[in-house]
């Protein structure tokens, strides 16, 4: 597997050089670049090939929270703070770990790993028929036959399954970018449906095997031809 190609944002000197140096010595990571000033890596050029996001939380102008709003959602993301009452908050935007100072160099090679297993479950499941997606702080496996379909809340998504519902931080927009290639089309603005669960459609409507009914929206009318 190649190495996770990793940001840190820390507006404390000490810390950056600590981590760096942590990151020369594991073969999973690839550490990309490190910033003290949080807004210049919201606009780091190479954002877009950014896997992992290892920050501070606070941070002047911009939390290391609010960044991780502020990038491209499906990041995975590292907490490294001195701080531990921020845990509850670190969790609620589903992060891979949430370290606090001084971070030691064992502790620091387990967050990693833990991110690196995460993506290589991932490719290896989505590949074999399943969607693995990060919900109540849980990794998921699903059987793409099971899942019903999918519906948009904002910057979350609700994932419905013949057995249960799954709350996840993620837009629909990204979703379908990141999954299509599984078959899954979006017929809505709300909606994105797996094609192997659609048993008709017309104009309007798409009837679902379960025979549950979603509407197309009007500029998704060609998304099934």
């Amino acid at each position: 597997m190649k190495p996770i190609k990793a940001i840190y944002v820390d507006d404390e000197a000490p810390a950056l050089d600590l981590i760096r140096k942590y990151c020369e010595t594991i073969d999973e990571i690839d550490l990309l670049a490190c910033f003290q000033d949080p807004a210049e890596a919201v606009i780091y050029e190479q954002m877009d090939e950014v896997e992992l996001l290892i920050l501070d939380i606070e941070m002047p102008g911009i939390s290391g929270t609010e960044m991780v709003e502020m990038v491209p959602s499906g990041k995975l993301c590292i907490f490294i703070t001195a701080d531990p009452t921020h845990a509850a908050q670190a969790y609620e935007l589903d992060v891979i770990d949430y370290l606090v100072k001084p971070v030691f160099p064992e502790r620091f090679v387990k967050a990693v790993q833990k991110a690196a297993d995460y993506l290589k479950f991932t490719g290896i499941e989505q590949e074999n028929n399943f969607l693995v997606f990060k919900s109540d702080y849980m990794v998921n496996k699903l059987p793409l036959k099971d899942i019903l379909w999918i519906e948009g809340f904002g910057e979350y998504l609700k994932i419905i399954t013949r057995f249960k519902q799954y709350m996840v931080l993620q837009r629909l927009s990204d979703f379908i970018d990141k999954n299509e290639k599984l078959g899954f089309v979006r017929i809505h603005k709300s909606y994105i449906v797996h094609v192997k669960q659609v048993k008709s459609h017309n104009s309007q409507f798409v009837f679902l095997a379960d025979d549950k009914q979603l509407p197309i929206g009007r500029k998704f009318k060609d998304c099934l031809k």
